[in-house]
């Protein structure tokens, strides 16, 4: 093979300031591979490969972009790299806080719900929760769901901590709403550290009977 032959299969030298992480590349991952000609970022697809990818991409990215690129100099790599990294760390960001957002929207529409304050009210009034856990009773942030139709009608499925000075545990409460009235159909209450059934606070029995 002759000289001229060699030099052109030789890779390209990497320089000292290209070669380190690329947070563009870890970011954005096959976008910035398809931008940067190094489509061995499409393997981001393929399962498995799709959750180390991004950390290959981070670490070996900047070689691999200098070499399959054309560039006028090493501050010309590195300021369309640093765009790039910008690029990429302005869509996390703004998928953190749409993801916040929707999160936090969620839990205010059911910390605030009526039916949640029905099954706070109903288990704080009640007399079997009031011996179970002492009182005052304190509920926690709600979790589950709640859907509400046209007409007025609607059901939630919610659970909560409830705890007071003598036990803590988690309260059940399904609801229905109807004629835009809520009104509570189960309410229970599972004591820590109980192996029993949860108590039925509405019949003031076990849930099981």
């Amino acid at each position: 093979m002759s000289d001229a032959t060699a030099a052109n299969v030789e890779p390209k030298p990497i320089p000292a300031d290209v070669d380190r992480w690329n947070w563009g590349a870890f970011f954005l991952n096959w976008i910035w591979g398809v931008g940067n000609n190094t489509y061995i970022a499409l393997l981001t697809f393929i399962p498995i490969f799709g959750l180390v990818m991004p950390f290959v991409l981070g670490a070996k990215g900047s070689k691999w972009a200098w070499r399959n690129g054309r560039w006028d100099s090493v501050e010309h790599f590195k300021r369309v790299q640093r765009r790039w990294a910008f690029c990429g760390l302005a869509v996390w960001a703004a998928g953190f806080l749409l993801f916040a957002g929707t999160v936090g929207g969620l839990f205010h529409t059911l910390k605030h719900s009526d039916a949640y304050a029905l099954g706070v009210s109903r288990l704080q009034s009640s007399p079997v929760a009031a011996a179970a856990l002492g009182t005052p009773i304190t509920a926690g942030f709600p979790f589950g769901n709640i859907s509400v139709e046209a007409g007025g009608t609607g059901k939630a499925d919610l659970s909560f901590s409830a705890s007071g000075p003598k036990a803590s545990g988690k309260a059940y409460v399904v609801a229905i709403k109807k004629n835009g009235v809520w009104s509570i159909t189960r309410l229970a209450l599972q004591v820590d550290g109980s192996d029993g059934a949860p108590i039925d606070i509405i019949g003031g029995r076990d849930s099981s009977t």
